[in-house]
């Protein structure tokens, strides 16, 4: 019982102090559920977020579900997907709650002024993080490159950039089995 409380607490924790959705999110998850619990190792992690990354949903809940369910089971996906959802649930409920009435504060549009640049940089730093995890280096750092370039400026849908990557990856590895 001891453990569904803190993965609930790990994920709860994570959940309420970091803006910037998912990507942010993730340094956090790494860092309390590979180096502090090693309750996953590197490759595992990137896994769950691959997969998460492929379904559909909310990164974070995916990859609060997909380790949850990893180290606990079932349980363990309800427990850390509720202790990820929680929380921003209740900050949201709370923010409509009150927002309309100080969203023209000048003050109030400041601070989110403020968080904008923060937030970008919070989510720059997994996308390093997994290109480095991923074994992105200068021969490959093409790939992720094109990738973004036909999502941002050809508004090439993800789903086909996606599928056209797995069936590259599936192969690549199928010639290089064949290869002597």
């Amino acid at each position: 019982m001891k453990d569904f409380f803190t993965l609930f607490w790990i994920f709860a924790k994570i959940g309420t102090f970091t803006l910037g959705g998912g990507y942010a999110m993730l340094p956090l998850i790494e860092r309390e559920l590979v180096d502090k619990k090693a309750w996953l190792d590197r490759g595992e992690f990137l896994d769950c977020v691959a997969v998460a990354q492929a379904a559909p949903g909310i990164l974070a809940i995916n990859v609060a579900i997909l380790s949850g369910y990893k180290m606990k089971g079932f349980w363990g996906s309800v427990t850390a997907s509720l202790g990820a959802a929680l929380p921003s649930f209740v900050i949201i409920l709370l923010i409509a709650l009150f927002f309309h009435e100080y969203e023209h504060n000048p003050v109030v549009q400041r601070v989110f002024m403020g968080i904008r640049p923060a937030v970008v940089a919070l989510i720059a730093v997994p996308v390093f993080n997994l290109a480095k995890t991923a074994g992105i280096n200068l021969k490959t750092v093409w790939i992720p490159v094109v990738c973004a370039g036909l999502v941002w400026l050809l508004k090439v849908s993800p789903v086909y950039v996606i599928l056209a990557a797995g069936l590259g990856g599936w192969l690549y590895t199928r010639r290089q089995r064949r290869a002597p």
